[in-house]
């Protein structure tokens, strides 16, 4: 995925109120943002890292600037926004550079489904192999890094995550096949595993879906202002019980 036009950059000085940060310009000038990461961000947002962010053509967004990317003190990049995940994602398996995801003819987005009134973010079908299954692929971005390389997800309370591993376990008891994926977006990531010391539910949750049959991959992103993509994948790991 490659950006245009092309990202402006500045430096953070503080993200606020979730969906907000306030930014120092080249020229020393001071602007607000909007910030489009529903999560803690925890360990993203050091003040003073340098901010690349993208701006709309749309005159009635209050905030006309977007946060995409940041590079913190230890030169990682890491991806902000989160949503785009998916773009990155699709991409790639549309590419074949997700060998565990290939041969699929059709692929659709945001489709409905589950008994919890979830949509599933990538539905692939079409497979002509033999005894070929749906796959319902639920993607998560990372970029919670805390030690030696270590990816933790999520970095905050997740019900939600919760949810769509439920709805998960019920894909693969009903005959497709579900898979969870990690699309890591922070350079210094790798390896990926629950966060059980921040939501000890949804890392339980994991455990009963791997379990019960749901594929889980983790692949890491090349970012760079100009773009990014997926990159290799990384090995994910269950905490020990």
């Amino acid at each position: 995925m490659k950006y245009f036009p092309a990202l402006s950059s500045g430096l953070l000085v503080k993200r606020y109120k979730r969906f907000l940060a306030d930014i120092e310009s080249p020229a020393g000038e001071f602007m607000t943002i909007h910030c489009p990461n529903t999560g803690s961000m925890k360990n993203c947002t050091e003040p003073n890292s340098e901010v690349w962010y993208s701006t709309s053509a749309n005159l009635k967004r209050k905030y006309a600037h977007t946060w995409e990317l940041t590079r913190n003190a230890k030169g990682h990049y890491i991806g902000i926004h989160s949503a785009k995940a998916n773009q990155i994602v699709l991409e790639a398996i549309q590419a074949n550079k997700v060998p565990e995801l290939q041969g699929y003819a059709d692929t659709r987005t945001e489709v409905k489904y589950g008994n919890e009134n979830s949509r599933i973010d990538l539905l692939l079908t079409g497979n002509r192999s033999k005894d070929a299954k749906d796959c319902y692929v639920e993607v998560k971005s990372v970029t919670l890094l805390e030690q030696s390389g270590r990816g933790y997800f999520p970095d905050a309370v997740s019900t939600r995550g919760t949810k769509h591993l439920r709805e998960l376990i019920d894909v693969v008891a009903n005959g497709d096949r579900a898979v969870l994926f990690f699309c890591v977006q922070h350079s210094g990531i790798t390896s990926v595993e629950p966060a059980v010391h921040i939501d000890p539910e949804y890392a339980s949750t994991i455990r009963m879906a791997v379990d019960a049959g749901v594929e889980v991959l983790a692949y890491k992103c090349r970012m760079s202002p100009k773009s990014i993509s997926i990159s290799k994948p990384v090995p994910f790991r269950l905490p020990e019980s």
